[in-house]
């Protein structure tokens, strides 16, 4: 179902690059795609896709973000409870969480490094770049939720 997901997304992403997104959702989901294929078909290091894979809940949320706009209802109460809630969502499941994912892996490295190099590689690699992008998209959220509060008021 990820992978699906991640193909028709990024599908959409090149059929309209760069109205839907810019190249960091292209590594976006390339890495998400790469990651949970191998976690399916090597049947290992499917704990750790999985918990990166959670991240993936804060999508709706943007979804809705993106239709409010478009629907021209940036100063509706709805875009306020959706930007509020957006940035508690992404702090505890993309910034805080990733930080308990680098700890699981920190303490199971043994376990990991018997994997396959190529699962190996993803493991070390995938959530590191995902969180520098989390991080980077959080300080926009952070930035946008601070413009908004301050229209507001």
């Amino acid at each position: 179902v990820s992978v699906g997901y991640f193909l028709a997304d990024l599908g959409m992403i090149i059929w309209f690059y760069p109205a839907l997104g810019g190249m960091e959702y292209v590594i976006h989901h390339l890495l998400s795609i790469a990651a949970t294929a191998c976690a399916m078909l090597t049947r290992e290091a499917q704990f750790y896709t999985y918990m990166v894979l959670i991240s993936e809940t804060t999508t709706p949320g943007i979804n809705l973000r993106w239709y409010l706009d478009k629907a021209g209802m940036k100063r509706s109460r709805a875009y306020l409870i959706n930007g509020i809630l957006m940035f508690l969502a992404w702090l505890v499941v993309r910034i805080l969480f990733f930080m308990y994912i680098f700890y699981h892996i920190y303490l199971h490295v043994d376990q990991v490094k018997q994997c396959r190099t190529c699962v190996q590689i993803l493991v070390f690699s995938v959530p590191v770049v995902l969180f520098i992008m989390n991080a980077v998209w959080f300080s926009k959220i952070v930035k946008g939720l601070v413009k908004t509060l301050a229209k507001q008021q």
